[in-house]
């Protein structure tokens, strides 16, 4: 029997290796911009061309590599980082696996120019899928200057599960932003397509904030500090009111590391209780630093995730300290009746006699559960309810000639569901009727989400276009990241009746809104939209057009804990049943349920 196992190729070694450290372009930009940092540079400049497909480049002014240095940092597991296994519990660099750049140059052609500071010549050394084709001496500024270009030319298929270029940009983005936000000091530029994006000089963790996020910021952070003989955790968190419907803004370093860890984020939401809108989530930029032999990063290629040996102590001391923030700033809401006679005196409001504290208004003769025909008081609805559209009737435009139309409707009620004369609801939750089996119970929120969804998918399937001009135009800011994506799905929007007009220093104008929509919703619809957008690497098969019309579905149905009267509770019945899948809300939940009559009998025989 002749011997199968055989040892790879380092060529086949290293491709098998970029699988896991690079897996798109920012990937890689994600390495040569630590490698930048850990070389000890305070000028680092990125330029990508084509989303970093055709080329990423990366310049710094650090300690530089001799010639036999170039060589040897792009052999696999050759690094100057760690030298035996207890440093990988010392580590105080970014990188140390010495992977890296031998898994970049396996899938690409690299062109690298290194010079230290105390040499007059420099060396040029060409890699093309992991073969030498050249080394050199050459002229060049003292640092390191690292080209890649034609990323993944001879891993075809990789290459054609890449995203968009707007997509794999706003990849490149997030991770310059990673490196750029814990290192203030050290100045970043970075340009794409010959456009400068970003210039950003050394300054203070603020300002670094400020820069890349722009200066609405300025007023929005708030800082976090607490020090204890096992770790110290500062940085800023940004004031509730300031909330977002994405995720976007949520950044933890651990020793100038950048982490992913839920249950210290939890730790950070959790301290916001009661402060924070529903369907919204905390900003904040924290910065933990703990003795490196306290947590293990060597457990994830990418190092974004780490171990800590005891985490809730760290979640315990990261409460604490955005609690004591909270408390420091007075976010907390007061109301004071002691007015100061001074304050009055101030305002020309002499004091003359006992200060009264305000009373409470009531009509006495109210009754609640009297029912009033053609009332306004009467049908003062979930309209007034701080999750709901102003007039959630409008927005599909529904005006059914009979019980069962739609704008977009093609079924009529069966007979089962024929239209109840009366509902009712349970705990602001669920609408109850009468039908000719039981009682049937619906999903409030779930129905009026399905209505939605069919209405905004018809609009963007059949390129249906209902806007209204916005007599003020809405100025709004966002992120890098966030402009990227409302920049790809622009003509999508339009679509729903969105006029987007972008400006410089990320800003766009609102100019017009889908028909009958309220205005005062439009910039938390956009971000439920873009935080919508930023989950497709769980569900990438997902059309286009059935996310955005999620997304609005979402964001615009009411509530549980709306209270609603008869006539919305006919209208959502009425729209319910004239959908495709009325039975199904579009996450695959179900809407609708039904008790029967034997049931009900049994029930009240138990009892």
């Amino acid at each position: 029997m002749s011997n199968i196992i055989k040892l790879l190729p380092d060529s086949v070694a290293n491709q098998i290796a970029a699988g896991e450290v690079i897996q798109r372009p920012a990937s890689a930009v994600k390495e040569l911009l630590e490698n930048a940092v850990d070389a000890g540079a305070s000028e680092i400049g990125l330029l990508i061309k084509d989303a970093g497909k055709t080329l990423i480049q990366v310049t710094d002014n650090g300690c530089g590599m001799s010639a036999v240095d170039m060589r040897m940092c792009f052999e696999r597991h050759a690094t100057s980082k760690i030298q035996k296994a207890e440093d990988l519990f010392a580590i105080h660099t970014l990188g140390f696996r010495g992977e890296a750049m031998a898994s970049i140059a396996a899938i690409s052609h690299v062109e690298a120019k290194s010079k230290p500071h105390n040499q007059e010549l420099g060396t040029c050394l060409r890699i093309e899928g992991s073969k030498v084709i050249s080394q050199e001496p050459c002229p060049c500024k003292a640092g390191t200057t690292i080209s890649v270009k034609n990323l993944f030319f001879n891993v075809p298929a990789r290459r054609n599960f890449l995203k968009s270029d707007t997509a794999e940009t706003r990849h490149i983005l997030e991770e310059f932003n990673r490196v750029a936000l814990i290192y203030p000091e050290i100045s970043f530029t970075l340009t794409h397509n010959n456009k400068l994006v970003y210039k950003l000089p050394g300054t203070t963790e603020k300002s670094r904030i400020v820069g890349i996020f722009g200066k609405v910021y300025n007023e929005r952070l708030l800082p976090v500090e607490q020090k204890t003989d096992l770790a110290h955790i500062k940085g800023f968190i940004v004031k509730p009111q300031y909330a977002r419907k994405t995720r976007g803004e949520q950044y933890f370093f651990v020793n100038q590391r950048f982490i992913k860890h839920p249950y210290l984020n939890h730790a950070v939401t959790n301290a916001f209780s009661e402060l924070l809108p529903a369907d919204t989530f905390p900003s904040y930029f924290i910065h933990i630093e703990v003795d490196p032999s306290d947590i293990d990063i060597n457990i994830h290629p990418t190092k974004t995730e780490v171990n800590f040996k005891d985490a809730r102590y760290i979640y315990a001391i990261l409460h604490a300290a955005v609690k004591q923030s909270i408390g420091v700033h007075n976010l907390t809401p007061t109301i004071d009746f002691n007015v100061d006679p001074e304050l009055n005196s101030l305002l020309g409001t002499p004091v003359t006699g006992d200060i009264k504290q305000p009373g409470i208004r009531y009509n006495p003769e109210y009754n609640p559960f009297k029912a009033e025909k053609n009332n306004p008081e009467a049908t003062a609805s979930v309209f007034q309810h701080r999750d709901t559209h102003q007039d959630w009737e409008k927005i599909v435009r529904a005006e059914p000639d009979q019980p069962g139309t739609t704008p977009g409707g093609q079924t009529e009620l069966p007979q089962e569901q024929e239209q109840p004369g009366t509902f009712f609801q349970i705990h602001l939750r669920y609408i109850a009727c009468n039908v000719r089996s039981g009682l049937m119970l619906i999903d409030q929120h779930r129905a009026h989400q399905r209505i939605l969804y069919e209405y905004y998918l018809q609009l963007l399937t059949e390129h249906q276009q209902a806007s209204q001009q916005q007599l003020f135009p809405q100025d709004f800011h966002f992120s890098t990241e966030d402009m990227s994506i409302l920049k790809e799905i622009k003509e999508l929007l339009a679509q729903l009746g969105f006029v987007l007009e972008d400006h410089n220093n990320n800003r766009i104008v609102v100019k017009g809104v889908p028909e009958n929509f309220d205005g005062e919703n439009t910039r938390e619809t956009l971000e439920r939209i873009i935080e919508d957008y930023k989950k497709q690497h769980s569900n990438p098969g997902m059309n286009n057009n059935i996310r955005l019309a999620n997304a609005m579905a979402s964001q615009l149905s009411i509530k549980q804990g709306a209270t609603l009267n008869n006539e919305q509770m006919t209208y959502l019945f009425n729209n319910l049943f004239a959908c495709k899948l009325p039975q199904q809300a579009p996450d695959g939940s179900p809407i609708l349920s039904i008790i029967p009559l034997e049931k009900l009998e049994q029930f009240l025989k138990e009892k």
